[in-house]
């Protein structure tokens, strides 16, 4: 099955980005393809590359990176929302594309199923 992902909550303030990345590898490792990832509204802060955890706390944004680059996923950011929140092509993590809503509907089109996270 070829899944579509949105991610509407932001990296630490909800359990959403948590569980749509474990959502794609528990999807992955079970033989299901992952057509794109989009990250909207609160979403966008996803993919910062400015962000900084802990060193005891997960790092989110590099779990996200680490996954595009052994599956080849595409990790799409909605440009509207990223301006809004001061994300621009200069700060965000390895993995990451700015776009616009085209690429959620051609998601939508594209997977078998859009599974949303989040508000």
């Amino acid at each position: 099955m070829k899944f579509g992902i949105l991610v509407n909550e932001g990296p630490y303030q909800h359990q959403a980005a948590d569980s749509a990345y474990l959502f794609c590898k528990a999807a992955l490792d079970r033989g299901h393809e992952i057509h794109r990832v989009f990250f909207y509204h609160d979403g966008v802060n996803n993919s910062s590359r400015l962000t900084e955890p802990p060193q005891d706390d997960r790092n989110i944004v590099k779990r996200w990176s680490q996954l595009a680059e052994a599956h080849q996923i595409d990790l799409v950011v909605c440009v509207a929302a990223a301006l809004r929140r001061g994300i621009k092509d200069e700060n965000l993590a390895p993995g990451f594309r700015i776009s616009g809503l085209g690429q959620l509907v051609e998601t939508g089109i594209e997977a078998d199923r859009l599974v949303t996270f989040g508000d």
